[in-house]
């Protein structure tokens, strides 16, 4: 083998290798090669990219200026992109836009000039600076909030302390009455600041080991006759729990405040599921969540079918004085509440929601174990990793509209052996399967925009292509949604987050002939 064949025998080897999308265009712009990774994190074929524009991969904005940019660089040969990274937006074939960071290099090739660029996906990291940035403001308005109602309270016990001294000493009727009001006042204002101080993490927690499951029964005891025969409550509480160091008090006001909640959202009839589990938090959790330990912890969940919230509902929803029910006279502490006594209890909280699909609560408390237990678990769950089935290139067809959640989904399902393909809803993913598209699993969230969700592409897959395995995955605690959406036809729904033995264990039992629904 002669140099030049050596050199692009090395280059090719280099573009299938690289795990970051590379990109090599000549003078004018023109895609004349790429590698596997550019295809992925682009989502097209290698044929639709090469003698394209490395336009048709930018937003509008960047790429009315991209050609001006290489254009005053081979006139004037100033470098303002060539050699010098730089964080971007790309645009995937979907038209949805992502963050990106972008290297460029330029040779001269048998006279023609080359540009190479180097293309890292950075959703991750903007995902996950955008997770600690909204919890660094929490803990900042916590803090804030903390030193407010502890001044504030100081200031009360002596208004208190006075009114009462008045009171004592005597005073006619009218007086007496006048007092009794601004104790009653100072009174709502001292619960006021004890509200901020749980907020704050700042109040009085008494912990004693407890299993939730019994708390939550106690409490649901209650909120049956509170809601009112509207509203159906459903349980899901695993056999085996996990003790946890808890208040009870403030775990059974943490439920109803998120129940009545639930109420406010479902109108005047709904579901709640309220579901208590034992789960696992692991490295590929930590790819999706942040700000949690690894470690073994009780769940609490609790779910409605009601309105659903939107993305800025969501990002808002656990700052105090935040609320959507001005209206009902909401005060916007709730869900405050229920986010600092979860933190101060060491513990961690999730939000999962969609517009007119409900919204899902997870409330992750440490679980108690003794060394020993803790040994066997990590024993336990090296060999569940050690022992997870893999695919033997099968192909898993991953519908999801969340791209974020898309992306992670296909990495995890590659690194289990099986070839993938992927759609960004059900629509998407129909249309393929019908044009020829050969798939042996498909793996799809249940609510999604567009004609059909989960269950109705699940269901047309049952009746068109009845070979085709269905795993269906929800962000939901548990089967809400699938009373109300199933047709008559309950399906196996696997929740996120969960771990990667789970989703290998499911797969697997799938395609061993194991049932789809």
């Amino acid at each position: 083998m002669n140099s030049k064949a050596q050199d692009s025998a090395l280059l090719h080897a280099i573009l299938e290798a690289a795990v970051d999308a590379m990109i090599i265009s000549d003078d004018a712009g023109i895609i004349v090669r790429v590698n596997p990774a550019a295809c992925r994190l682009f989502q097209y074929e290698a044929s639709e990219l090469i003698g394209q524009s490395v336009n048709i991969l930018m937003p509008q904005a960047l790429a009315s200026l991209h050609d001006d940019f290489m254009a005053h660089y081979l006139d004037t040969g100033e470098k303002r992109i060539i050699g010098v990274g730089r964080d971007v937006e790309g645009q995937r074939k979907d038209k949805s836009v992502f963050p990106l960071h972008i290297s460029v290099g330029s040779a001269e090739v048998e006279g023609k000039q080359r540009f190479i660029g180097i293309l890292h996906d950075l959703t991750y990291r903007s995902a996950t600076q955008d997770a600690l940035a909204r919890s660094q403001r929490l803990d900042a308005i916590g803090q804030m909030t903390g030193g407010i109602a502890h001044d504030f309270n100081n200031l009360l016990t002596v208004v208190i302390g006075n009114l009462e001294l008045l009171e004592m000493r005597g005073a006619n009727d009218r007086q007496a009455s006048l007092i009794r009001d601004a104790l009653e006042s100072a009174q709502l204002g001292a619960d006021l600041t004890e509200r901020l101080m749980i907020f704050a993490r700042r109040s009085n927690l008494k912990p004693i080991k407890a299993d939730l499951r019994e708390l939550c029964e106690d409490t649901l005891s209650i909120l049956k006759r509170t809601l009112g025969a509207t509203y159906r409550i459903k349980t899901d509480f695993a056999k085996e729990l996990n003790a946890v160091m808890i208040d009870p008090v403030q775990l059974q006001s943490a439920l109803m405040n998120l129940a009545l909640n639930a109420r406010d959202a479902m109108g005047a009839k709904g579901e709640l599921l309220v579901s208590v589990a034992n789960v696992t938090i692991d490295d590929t959790y930590m790819a999706q969540e942040t700000d949690i330990q690894h470690g073994n912890y009780v769940r609490l969940s609790v779910s409605d079918d009601g309105a659903g919230m939107t993305v800025e509902a969501q990002k808002r929803a656990f700052e105090p004085f935040f609320t959507t029910k001005a209206a009902s006279g909401g005060t916007g502490l709730g869900l405050a509440m229920v986010y600092g006594f979860v933190r101060q209890s060491g513990g961690h909280i999730t939000l999962y929601s969609e517009l007119g699909h409900g919204t899902s609560f997870g409330l992750y408390f440490p679980a108690l174990s003794n060394t020993k237990t803790e040994k066997d678990g990590q024993e336990a769950a090296e060999r569940d990793d050690a022992l997870s089935p893999r695919g033997r290139g099968e192909t898993v067809l991953v519908v999801e509209d969340n791209p974020k959640v898309r992306k992670l989904s296909v990495e995890r399902i590659r690194d289990l052996g099986f070839e993938t393909a992927e759609a960004s809803n059900g629509d998407e993913a129909y249309r393929m399967l019908k044009n020829g598209m050969r798939a042996d699993v498909l793996f799809s969230d249940l609510v999604m925009p567009g004609t059909l969700n989960g269950y109705d592409l699940a269901a047309k897959v049952n009746a068109e292509f009845p070979k085709l395995k269905v795993l269906l995955t929800s962000g939901y605690a548990s089967d809400v949604v699938t009373d109300a959406m199933a047709h008559g036809r309950i399906y196996d729904i696997l929740h996120k987050p969960y771990r990667q033995t789970d989703l290998a264990i499911r797969l697997q039992a799938l395609l061993a002939g194991g049932s789809d629904g």
